[in-house]
């Protein structure tokens, strides 16, 4: 960091720019560093065994001293998911977020067993102040309830961050609180931090009351079976919408999916969802005649193991599909995952259930970010004299940049930037001012960053091409091998079907080793030697290219 100005203001993301999720961005005055958000996002196919990909938190390790507390907009995973695994690598003395995400968090830590004490609830007429920098917070419309942006006041100008946002003039919840937007903005924005989500996206989102509305017919209507809803966990308002309609059919709800079950437990905790007696057991609802139930499920993305995707295989349990059953996603899909919920929905059409989705009726589900006309909206409030769209794939923060342009302002004022890049801010100037460590770290089970990029090379290559383990017992004294090689093979080929083939192997890794023997009482050449030899014999045979494991005991002998 030596080519910073010591009274300059320092912008950054760690994740967020060039993707959607693992949200994470700072900002940084003398020493003093501000947390906004620590998402993850989840591995593509490619990522074999990672089960989450988590910010890069080197500079923050490096820097920790400085580090003040931890903003959190609001509570979705791509927002708040990286906080167990943030704080069990960096000390962050405080965590600041709205009430309804830290329900979140606390269920969180308490599932991975970390104990952490400075967790604070703020709301719109929190602040929060340091020695450089003061900051405080405005209410937004999102899928989730108590939703915000942050403004961040710093010596050398104003950072607004929008977090995740659209501009609902119906909602189920609060409506956004567009004059301290104005006010906020009335006074001065250095730079606007915007949500480029939707940037591609013409016009107006729709409104939460539409999907309202769309739900509320189809409950009513349909009057013999049961109903099905699969929805995202985290979309708070429209479970809220979902329990009342329940309430007023007459129907009974029982939750599968532990994202679900968590999700409403923490919205009844919070008071955001009412009528707690209207959740029923499986068993009770197995009781109840089909009509007055309603199953509220996980699985809008196909998920193999999610609750729908087992409802629809048969493989449930606890539930099993009636013929007048109707089953509703209320979502949309998210890019990569059409695949699996085409496959999903095909099950269920084959066992004669109906089905509505966003496609065939299309106000079952509306997006919590806005589109473009919002995203004006949202620039003209704030009025920045800096501009960096945020959360999103490049070509969303290119559009977005130039709908920055379409609204004023300069070119040379908005910045597309990557994970690392930084901004310098100086007495309302911002330029670019090089880079910082910002990479993915992914997590495996309970370890976080020992997966490489070789061990993610080597998991592609065993499920393409298989393992060959080849096992010897050796005596390095007498420069023999003592026994039969063992010729192990998982992947590779079918092993009654090539047997020559295998032998074939063996007596390559018996030539191998005793050869090298002659030359080296060293395992790792022997073993060297063994991958090199078996590698390009499997390689001209089968044109696979499996990993070799070698394993190499040396028996002494009595």
């Amino acid at each position: 960091m030596k080519f910073f100005n010591n009274d300059d203001t320092k912008i950054f993301a760690l994740g967020g720019l060039g993707e959607v999720g693992k949200n994470m961005y700072c900002v940084m005055h003398n020493n003093e560093i501000v947390i906004t958000d620590v998402g993850i996002s989840f591995p593509q196919g490619e990522l074999m065994g990672v089960d989450y990909i988590i910010p890069d938190f080197t500079f923050l390790k490096k820097n920790e001293s400085k580090i003040k507390a931890l903003f959190i907009t609001h509570g979705h995973e791509d927002h708040i998911g990286g906080i167990p695994f943030l704080i069990q690598t960096v000390n962050i003395p405080a965590i600041y977020a709205p009430n309804q995400a830290v329900g979140l968090i606390k269920r969180k830590l308490e599932d991975r067993n970390i104990q952490y004490k400075n967790l604070f609830v703020y709301n719109e007429k929190t602040k929060v102040k340091f020695k450089h920098i003061e900051v405080e917070f405005f209410r937004t419309t999102h899928s989730i309830p108590d939703s915000h942006g942050i403004c961040i006041h710093t010596p050398n100008g104003t950072v607004v961050t929008t977090g995740d946002f659209k501009f609902d003039f119906t909602p189920i919840g609060p409506v956004a609180n567009l004059h301290k937007m104005a006010r906020i903005g009335s006074l001065g924005v250095t730079l606007l931090l915007s949500d480029s989500t939707n940037a591609l996206n013409e016009g107006i989102s729709k409104s939460e009351s539409k999907v309202d509305d769309a739900l509320s017919e189809i409950l009513k209507t349909h009057t013999t079976g049961r109903i099905i809803i699969a929805t995202f966990a985290s979309n708070i308002y429209r479970l809220k919408h979902i329990v009342d309609t329940c309430k007023r059919n007459n129907r009974k709800i029982v939750t599968f999916g532990r994202s679900m079950e968590n999700n409403i437990e923490i919205s009844i905790e919070g008071g955001y969802i009412k009528n707690k007696e209207i959740f029923i057991s499986a068993e009770e609802a197995n009781m109840l005649p089909p009509n007055k139930v309603c199953i509220l499920c996980t699985g809008t993305q196909g998920e193999p193991l999610a609750a729908l995707s087992r409802i629809a295989n048969g493989s449930h349990k606890q539930i099993k599909l009636q013929p007048d059953d109707t089953v509703i996603f209320a979502s949309s899909a998210i890019p990569g995952n059409a695949l699996s919920i085409s496959r999903t929905i095909n099950k269920l059409y084959l066992k004669g259930i109906k089905v509505y989705t966003n496609t065939s009726l299309s106000d079952i589900h509306a997006s919590g970010h806005g589109n473009e006309e919002e995203l004006k909206l949202m620039i003209h409030l704030i009025k920045p004299k800096y501009f960096m769209p945020f959360h999103g794939e490049h070509r969303m923060l290119k559009r977005h940049a130039d709908i920055g342009v379409e609204c004023g302002i300069p070119k040379q004022n908005t910045f597309v930037l990557e994970n690392g890049d930084v901004l310098s801010m100086y007495k309302g100037t911002i330029k670019r001012a090089g880079k910082i460590e910002a990479g993915d770290t992914y997590v495996d089970g309970n370890r976080i960053g020992d997966v490489s990029n070789a061990v993610i090379r080597d998991r592609k290559i065993m499920s393409s091409d298989g393992i060959i383990v080849v096992i010897a017992n050796i005596n390095m004294n007498s420069k023999k091998i003592l026994g039969r090689i063992n010729i192990t093979t998982r992947g590779f080929v079918l092993v009654n079907d090539n047997i020559e083939l295998l032998n074939e192997i063996e007596d390559i890794a018996k030539k191998t080793i005793t050869n090298s023997l002659t030359h080296t009482n060293n395992h790792s050449e022997i073993k060297q030697d063994i991958i090199s030899s078996i590698s390009n014999y499997a390689s001209e045979k089968t044109g696979r290219n499996p990993i070799i494991l070698p394993i190499i005991m040396d028996i002494k002998k009595g």
